[in-house]
This record gives structure tokens, C-alpha cells and sequence, in this order.
């Protein structure tokens, strides 16, 4: 398995809604396009309004390029920047965990 976890801090309260907005509409196409990927879950950070936290779960690093060559997601990267101030990537290597289910 390979994940990623990743911070974002909009602009503004507009401009959270926005990425809002174009993260739904990514997220249809991913769940709809992507068997590979396993988890795609964006949450709001309580107390925190302007911050959104990603946690991307991929069957593998190819399940991972695969993702990143999709042209719905080349739109959301080439889009983003517009409504954020800042962004923090972690790469993942899974270890251990519950509700996935990892084929060796």
C-alpha cells in the first residue's frame, strides 16, 4: 500500500469554498474511475476552518500514478493553487491498520 497525507490551508472563507466545490467534483470521477484507489478521504479540522486534510490510500504506487495521470485530477492540481496559501505533503508507507484489507 502506498498513502499520502496532505494539509491544505485555503485563502479565505470564499476561497474554501471554492476548493470545496472542486474537490467534490474530483471526487465523484475518483470514485467512480479508480479501483485502485483504496481510501480518498477529505476532512475539515475542527477549529480550523480554512484547513482541509486529505488521507489518500492506494493498492499501490502504480494505483498511485494511475490516479495522478487522470485528467480530472491534472484539472484539480492545475486549479487548486488559486484558493490555497499554503499545502504540506507527507508520503505514506503503510504499516499496519483496520478496514483494509492488504494483499501480499
Amino acid at each position: 500500500m502506498f498513502g499520502l497525507m496532505v494539509r491544505f490551508t485555503c485563502k479565505d472563507d470564499a476561497a474554501a469554498a471554492a476548493f470545496d466545490d472542486l474537490v467534490e467534483r474530483t471526487g465523484e470521477h475518483i470514485r467512480a474511475h479508480e479501483p485502485g484507489t483504496v481510501i480518498y478521504a477529505v476532512h475539515r479540522v475542527d477549529g480550523r476552518p480554512l484547513e482541509r486534510v486529505f488521507y489518500e490510500l492506494y493498492q499501490n504506487e502504480d494505483a498511485f500514478q494511475e490516479h495522478e495521470s487522470k485528467d480530472y485530477v491534472r484539472l484539480f492540481l492545475a486549479e487548486r493553487d488559486q484558493y490555497l496559501s499554503g499545502t504540506e505533503v507527507d508520503r505514506l508507507d503503510f504499516v499496519s491498520g483496520k478496514g483494509v484489507r492488504v494483499e501480499q
